[in-house]
């Protein structure tokens, strides 16, 4: 393995980590992207929010810089549109009915030794544990 395989996802653990304690510490907010994404379109109660929206650009800018510099894997999508749409709303709803997404429960919540958090992130991982075994199971071992 190249010294660049081992930095790229190196650094970008980094920046996720450096981001979220800059957000924490000058907002006292947690830099979940499902709560972002909600303040952003002013669905939180608190209005419309110009910080949320940047964050938000801020990932889609970085997402663009590193597909400039990073070889990206063809990405061809095998599933219909209605069910990508069902499973998107499947993850907005679950995002709300645990008061979070992963990245604010998994990377802030456990960084600061949340009970809550690491209750969530337990479930999310042994959930999507659970979901490979039975698609594998279902299908044969092909996904």
């Amino acid at each position: 393995m190249s010294d660049l395989n081992v930095l790229w996802p190196l650094s970008g653990g980094v920046l996720i980590g450096l981001s979220a304690g800059l957000y924490l510490l000058t907002t006292g907010r947690i830099a979940g992207i499902s709560g972002l994404a909600a303040s952003a379109a002013g669905l939180t109660g608190m209005g419309f929010s110009k910080l949320g929206l940047g964050f938000l650009g801020g990932i889609l800018a970085g997402a663009a810089l590193a597909a400039a510099f990073i070889r990206r894997p063809e990405i061809a999508v095998t599933s219909s549109v209605p069910l990508l749409v069902i499973a998107g709303l499947l993850v907005g709803f679950g995002t709300r009915l645990g008061s979070g997404c992963t990245s604010g429960h998994g990377v802030c919540g456990l960084a600061r030794l949340s009970p809550r958090s690491l209750t969530a992130t337990l479930v999310f991982m042994a959930v999507a544990a659970a979901t490979v075994f039975a698609v594998r199971l279902v299908t044969g071992g092909l996904a």
